[in-house]
């Protein structure tokens, strides 16, 4: 074989080679820019990806002190309704003992002030009955004339009883149509009521001094 076939064959050789070395790195670098490809979008995703986690993180954080107050709502609600209970109850019991005390106060003035009417009418009836009948005129005695008894006047108000306040004595009147505690008025010694004025407070009847008439004798119930 000449030297100059063999170089051809080496030279010839050599350029295959060389090709194929440059096939094969260009190759790689399209495998290399691929992967540094892959890598960059991997990156921004991961980026992506913690952006997310910490988004996701801050509302975690904000849910969890938003659910410690409504615990704490909860939990002072819970307090106040506690407290608040057994104060309604208390109040609403008061209520209703008020309510009771004042129904049997009214009905215990009532009474009074019925029985208190009810013996006034009955006074004024024996009365009306005990008057001894007009004289005659032919019973009349000139000479002598017949001294006529005071007559007894009726109060403007009905006694309902007597009453001790600080140790002291006071005659309950209220007057006579009236059905209402606010009415009733405590009359003591030297008190007036219109034209009556209470002079003596006996412990079964009440004396009264009255504008232009005599003493008036009221009995109590």
């Amino acid at each position: 074989m000449k030297a100059s076939t063999f170089q051809t064959l080496i030279v010839g050789s050599l350029c295959l080679a060389v090709s194929g070395l440059s096939g094969g790195l260009y190759n790689q670098y399209q495998r290399v820019t691929e992967l540094e490809n892959a890598n960059t979008q991997c990156l921004q995703t991961l980026d992506t990806l913690q952006r997310d986690s910490s988004a996701i993180k801050d509302a975690q954080e904000k849910l969890q002190y938003a659910l410690k107050d409504l615990k704490q709502m909860v939990d002072t609600g819970e307090q106040q309704a506690i407290t608040l209970d057994p104060m309604l109850d208390q109040w609403a019991q008061e209520i209703q003992e008020l309510r009771d005390g004042l129904a049997a106060r009214a009905t215990a003035a009532d009474m009074i002030a019925l029985r208190a009417r009810l013996e006034h009418a009955e006074q004024q009836l024996l009365e009306l009955k005990t008057q001894p009948p007009p004289p005659t005129p032919s019973s009349a005695k000139p000479k002598k004339a017949a001294r006529s008894k005071p007559a007894l006047l009726s109060p403007p108000f009905s006694v309902l009883g007597i009453e001790s306040r600080g140790g002291e004595r006071f005659l309950a009147v209220a007057p006579p149509d009236s059905r209402s505690l606010k009415d009733i008025q405590l009359l003591h010694n030297g008190e007036q009521l219109g034209t009556w004025q209470l002079k003596v407070l006996e412990q079964s009847a009440a004396i009264f001094a009255v504008t232009a008439q005599p003493d008036q004798t009221v009995q109590l119930p």
